[in-house]
């Protein structure tokens, strides 16, 4: 099936090798230098893909793009985080919101998001560079659990790269794999027809995380104490205490179906 695809890159840092892989594969696939052309000239949610990444130096005293509300022509289009001075700040965002889910195949969207990844990995994430940088990674995509584990694994590849978190000793791998599942498991209950956003905003001094999903929610209170003895066999509730154990802050929204999961970066790594 032939996908449109739209690359948004201002340093052309991906577009032009992502549109020979793409186009190569019998996909149509569009590029702009930056968020305002592509607002303007383009109709950005008539894309299956939409692939983002920009930057704003404001070192140098650049705005930061502002941001378009849900529902708009830019609702595809990524948020800049707050960066401090002399921060190089970037956005990159994956968005597969409109993919279209005739015949959906999972594996087809999982290809596509890690060969996105594989070349922001390789070409990109130089370790030198990812310490200097305050990013936000974002994706919103159908619900399915492949593409969960890609993703999954590029952030802690990222992490690690950052070097201020110890994924050895920090059990991450364990509270994002559990939030992203729930997100598709629970949450929005394998319907494709659903979107999960996953975001991610790392820096030097510490790597957030927030996930959400389109289902109804839930009491976080009112999951049974998995440490009391009458709750030893049920396995309700494991992962949220696993979650809490594992992140140096984690939050719920009213309705429960937005996770926000910090990890503060060890003083020891972020001076080195």
């Amino acid at each position: 099936m032939q996908r449109k695809i739209l690359i948004i890159d201002d340093y052309d840092d991906l577009a032009s090798s992502l549109s020979d892989v793409f186009s190569s594969a019998g996909h149509r696939v569009e590029i702009v230098e930056n968020r305002e052309q592509a607002i303007g000239d383009k109709d950005v949610d008539a894309y299956d893909i939409v692939i983002t990444d920009l930057s704003s130096d404001q070192a140098a005293g650049h705005d930061v793009f502002a941001y378009s509300l849900p529902g708009t022509n830019g609702s595809c289009l990524p948020v800049f985080p707050d960066g401090e001075n002399g921060e190089h700040v970037k956005a990159f965002k994956f968005c597969a919101t409109n993919f279209r889910r005739d015949e959906f195949d999972e594996e087809e969207l999982k290809q596509f998001i890690e060969t996105v990844l594989n070349f922001k990995s390789r070409y990109l994430d130089k370790e030198d560079v990812v310490k200097k940088l305050h990013e936000k990674i974002e994706f919103e995509l159908p619900s399915s659990i492949s593409p969960m584990h890609s993703i999954l694994d590029y952030l802690l590849l990222r992490v690690e790269k950052l070097g201020g978190v110890c994924l050895q000793e920090s059990n991450l791998f364990v509270a994002l794999d559990e939030a992203f599942v729930n997100a598709v498991k629970h949450g929005n209950k394998f319907n494709t027809e659903k979107l999960v956003r996953i975001t991610a905003e790392l820096s030097a001094k510490e790597a957030s995380f927030t996930v959400e999903d389109e289902g109804e929610g839930f009491d976080v209170n009112s999951i049974p104490n998995p440490l009391d003895p009458e709750n030893l066999f049920k396995t309700s509730g494991r992962g949220v205490l696993f979650i809490y154990n594992i992140m140096d802050e984690v939050k719920y929204n009213e309705r429960g179906n937005r996770l926000t999961m910090v990890k503060k970066c060890s003083i020891e790594n972020t001076n080195q």
